[in-house]
């Protein structure tokens, strides 16, 4: 991650989407401890409450609860201080922030919570030629929120053929071609795939 956006502590990683990629990079950062605070944004909240987030991020169908995971199966639950007004818990001494009022990247207000780095989840914002404004969302509408760089956990689409890559999007997958990858110029970095980093093993 040094490479992508400045190392060292008190940095705040931002997610967008929390379906199982969503939930399982926030499960890796947990285990990691490189970020103090992940602010997650799931969108309109239709009634689902902190708890049942909360209930969510604790289990996982194919690795099952986080704590044994994280520690084996004789450890204790490590979600506490589910705070349904500041739409907070702790997890494992990592603060996480779920944000549950838009799906529009150009409304998250990245920079408002000090996020500099943030991967979308979602799969719904792919073509980084996209402006920021585009009816619906756009992946640079992160960048307009204040996101330094935006890391996207599918492949880039770009629906207009007659366009081309932006110049600051990049496609980089790590032990192939992670060298692609210029801090200085590029704020769109697409990982391609699980299926695809699986293939060029």
């Amino acid at each position: 991650m040094d490479s992508v956006v400045g190392g060292g502590k008190g940095l705040k990683l931002g997610i967008n989407g929390l379906g199982r990629i969503g939930k399982l990079s926030v499960w890796h950062h947990v285990g990691r401890k490189y970020f103090n605070e992940i602010v997650v944004n799931v969108g309109r909240s239709a009634g689902t409450s902190l708890e049942d987030i909360a209930h969510y991020l604790e289990r996982d169908s194919t690795y099952g609860p986080l704590n044994g995971f994280l520690y084996g199966y004789q450890s204790k639950p490590l979600i506490s201080d589910v705070d349904e007004d500041s739409g907070t818990m702790m997890i494992d001494g990592i603060k996480v922030h779920i944000l549950r009022r838009t799906r529009n990247p150009k409304e998250l207000n990245w920079g408002e919570y000090g996020v500099r780095v943030m991967v979308d989840t979602t799969g719904a914002f792919l073509d980084p030629t996209h402006p920021a404004d585009q009816t619906g969302g756009s992946l640079r509408g992160h960048l307009e929120a204040g996101a330094e760089k935006v890391l996207v956990s599918a492949p880039f689409k770009i629906k207009d053929k007659g366009k081309t890559m932006p110049q600051d999007a990049v496609t980089s997958i790590m032990g192939i071609n992670t060298n692609d990858y210029d801090p200085r110029k590029h704020k769109l970095i697409s990982t391609a795939s699980c299926t695809t980093s699986w293939r060029c093993r």
